[in-house]
């Protein structure tokens, strides 16, 4: 039975436990309810109230780091808006142009939900414990400046499926937006006439009363003497609604200035060869040499890549022994290899693995599947031999190459049976003034050791965590942010980055003041990276002018004072307003339904 299998059924049990409990109102008896149609269970207390007062003290601070939150509210809300509209205008197009894209992993409706476990991009550990950070510091800033602006909590508690995925505080409805209008005003029970959903919301003030009267009947009595409820004005209104979203924002903008300054600052790279396959009975698998593992020193060599293996074992002779000193999950070891003489029949050159669209290589006729076997009458034994002639060549060189030609190729052959091609190359990109071909080698980054019997994959660490460590000097424009709210999802090419985990840690290794951690220093930056991802995209998301997110609500009450402003009627703002933001709330649900299945209707139509 596979992991999956049993967690699912691990899952319904629990659901099952829960809506029996539920049913028999036992929950109910602890002051434990249900949300939402899934079984997350909402355990209320009201221990810690005070808490929230000793915290709200500095209220001036508090007001100005609110106050900020409503102007990055405004922002996140016209970015959202205008990605969705783009998104909208790009599949529209697609559908005029019949160029639909395929439905993908990108726009399956499980990844559209920031549920560890659930969405394929979010890894569980860390994506819990970035769920959990990002929910009670939202849910707590809004308790927070609740109570900075006399506004009353009712209780606070935890969210629970299984495990703890977040905190809430419920502030008082009624002082926050204004009394709702109810269908009695001083009976004591609901009319016959009410509907399902003002009984039940009857019914859980009433619960709550009776909970505080249990548990702070001072407080009530001291409520119920103050007289009428004093309802927030509309500024209060938002800089409480604005405070869970400047408090994620905060915790981003911490989580990734820790992650990309100190921590990725203690990781280096390790080595860019990693055995990925071993072949049957050769020198290294006989030697103890397995897959995943990275090799970091040969003899008295170290190795950083590949092509120091390759170019190392050109100056060993056949029958030689060499000790190569390997680390896999952090544990080194050592293996007495004797190498081989190449094998029967072996092609000695370099494969074309791919070619750069518009190089020299393109324009010459190189095709992915040849191999390189001479570049100037010099042989190419390994890609080391290639590397090595290339850094030698300058820009505008012209150089003959002979190469095996590919299966399905249709050009002229010499007398051996090989192609020969002229090639002008083109300046490096690099600025170093070399010359540039336009090929990669190997196959999807791999190349062949057969003197020893195994396949290599150089993984280019270094490039990539010069690359992370590039993002936040390429916030100045808006091609930066989209690589960091989409790195765990696109990464650089598409490939996602989940953090310093799995196959990707054998790579890296710490140094300076996270060494002493050994491992721990992935842990944490695992944690920051999620932290701070998951903080950026919840704030951003609501951001989004649709209630009931804090931006639908902020976008609501801004609009109704706008209307206000030219009508001076308060019965025809608040219908223009409330239907302004109905509007922008279907539009915004119509355009996530839109962009999700547009892909499978695409197929269809």
């Amino acid at each position: 039975m596979s992991g999956t299998s049993i967690a699912l059924g691990i899952f319904l049990l629990y659901w099952f436990l829960v809506s029996i409990l539920d049913r028999r109102g036992i929950l109910e008896k602890y002051n434990i309810s249900t949300f939402g149609p899934f079984p997350i269970l909402m355990i209320r207390t009201t221990k810690g109230l005070k808490l929230l007062d000793i915290l709200a003290r500095p209220r001036f601070y508090w007001r100005v780091f609110a106050n900020l939150g409503i102007w990055l509210m405004f922002a996140g809300m016209i970015a959202m808006f205008l990605i969705i509209v783009l998104s909208d205008i790009a599949m529209y197009t697609s559908f005029l142009n019949n160029n639909v894209p395929e439905p993908s992993r990108y726009n399956a409706p499980r990844n559209i939900l920031l549920i560890p476990g659930l969405n394929e991009f979010i890894p569980f550990t860390w994506g819990v414990i970035a769920l959990i950070v990002t929910l009670v510091v939202h849910e707590f800033s809004h308790a927070i400046l609740c109570r900075v602006e006399g506004v009353r909590v009712k209780s606070m508690g935890i969210l629970l499926a299984l495990v703890p995925i977040g905190g809430f505080a419920e502030p008082d409805d009624e002082q926050l937006f204004g009394k709702k209008e109810r269908a009695v005003e001083k009976e004591e029970e609901p009319p016959l006439t009410a509907t399902i959903e003002e009984i039940e919301e009857w019914e859980r003030e009433e619960k709550q009363r009776t909970e505080l009267q249990r548990t702070e009947p001072k407080a009530l009595k001291v409520e119920e003497e103050a007289g009428p409820v004093k309802t927030a004005t509309r500024n209060q209104r938002a800089r409480i609604l604005a405070a869970g979203v400047m408090a994620n924002f905060f915790v981003a903008f911490v989580a990734f200035l820790l992650f990309f300054g100190p921590v990725l600052g203690a990781i280096a790279p390790l080595s860019d060869a990693m055995v990925v396959g071993v072949s049957e009975n050769s020198p290294a698998g006989l030697a103890g040499i397995q897959e995943n593992m990275v090799i970091i020193q040969i003899d008295d060599t170290n190795i950083t890549n590949a092509m120091e293996v390759l170019s190392y074992l050109e100056t060993v002779k056949p029958g030689d022994t060499v000790s190569i000193h390997a680390l896999q999950d952090g544990v080194a070891s050592v293996h007495e290899v004797e190498t081989v003489s190449l094998p029967e029949g072996y092609i000695s050159g370099v494969l074309v693995g791919g070619v750069v669209p518009e190089s020299p290589a393109e324009a010459a006729g190189f095709e992915p599947g040849m191999v390189m076997l001479r570049i100037d009458g010099r042989e190419m034994h390994s890609a080391a031999d290639f590397v090595e002639y290339m850094e030698s060549t300058r820009a505008n060189q012209t150089v003959k190459v002979e190469l095996q030609p590919s299966e399905n190729y249709s050009g002229t052959l010499t007398e051996n049976g090989t192609v020969v091609l002229d090639v002008k190359l083109a300046p490096h990109y690099s600025g170093s003034g070399q010359g540039f071909l336009g090929v990669s080698y190997g196959q999807n980054g791999v190349v062949e050791c057969p003197k020893l019997g195994v396949s290599l994959w150089m993984p280019q660490s270094k490039f990539y965590l010069d690359a992370l460590k590039q993002i936040p000097s390429m916030l100045t424009n808006i091609a930066g942010w989209l690589i960091l709210l989409g790195l765990p999802i696109y990464g650089f090419a598409g490939e996602g980055f989940r953090g310093f985990s799995g196959t990707i840690a054998q790579f890296y290794q710490p140094v300076g003041w996270a060494e002493p951690l050994g491992v721990g220093i992935f842990w944490i930056a695992n944690s920051l990276l999620w932290i701070g991802w998951l903080n950026f995209y919840v704030g951003l998301f609501n951001c989004l002018p649709a209630v009931p997110l804090d931006g639908g609500h902020v976008f609501k009450d801004y609009t109704y004072s706008l209307v206000y402003r030219f009508t001076r009627n308060e019965a025809v703002s608040a219908k223009v307003s409330n239907s302004i933001s109905a509007s922008f709330s279907m539009l915004i649900l119509l355009s996530f339904i839109f962009m999700i299945f547009g892909p499978f209707v695409g197929q269809w139509v």
